[in-house]
């Protein structure tokens, strides 16, 4: 497919294909790039006279002009965003992780103790570790592990 005027195109490499420029902003003159000019305009920036400006797409991501339905109406040269977004726990949908299967290290002797010491679920009638509350416990003294069922 050849190259159109005024496309842009997402490479994986620091510098602009011959030819070619990055979206870093830049000036460019118009009597040397006449048919991009044609189509940029100022959009972009520049005097109009004797420059005009490539988009600068530099940490941004490019968005078509227009509006999709439910979705703001974005025109050419308009910016918009963040680069980072914190969310709480309450912007987050309700969702579960289904797990295919669970891995949990067991004994097979009769427990004598509702301890976890040991990486080992002891055998008891006690649902509960026998400590007050927020006690903290050894980073290591249950261990499991978890296989998500796909997607989740």
């Amino acid at each position: 497919m050849d190259p159109i005027l005024g496309e842009i195109r997402a490479v994986g490499f620091p510098f602009a294909p011959r030819g070619w420029a990055l979206c870093q902003g830049q000036s460019l003159p118009i009597s040397q790039n006449t048919a991009l000019f044609s189509l940029l305009g100022t959009t972009y920036g520049g005097d109009g006279r004797t420059t005009f400006n490539l988009p600068d797409l530099r940490g941004r991501l490019v968005v078509n002009a227009g509006q999709a339905p439910g979705l703001s109406r974005y025109v050419p040269g308009q910016t918009g965003g963040t680069e980072t977004v914190g969310l709480t726990a309450a912007q987050l949908p309700a969702h579960t992780h289904s797990l295919a299967g669970l891995a949990v290290h067991v004994n097979s002797n009769a427990g004598n103790s509702t301890s976890p010491a040991g990486t080992l679920l002891a055998a008891t009638d006690d649902l509960h570790y026998s400590s007050s509350a927020s006690t903290q416990m050894a980073p290591n003294a249950v261990t499991g592990t978890a296989q998500p069922v796909g997607g989740s």
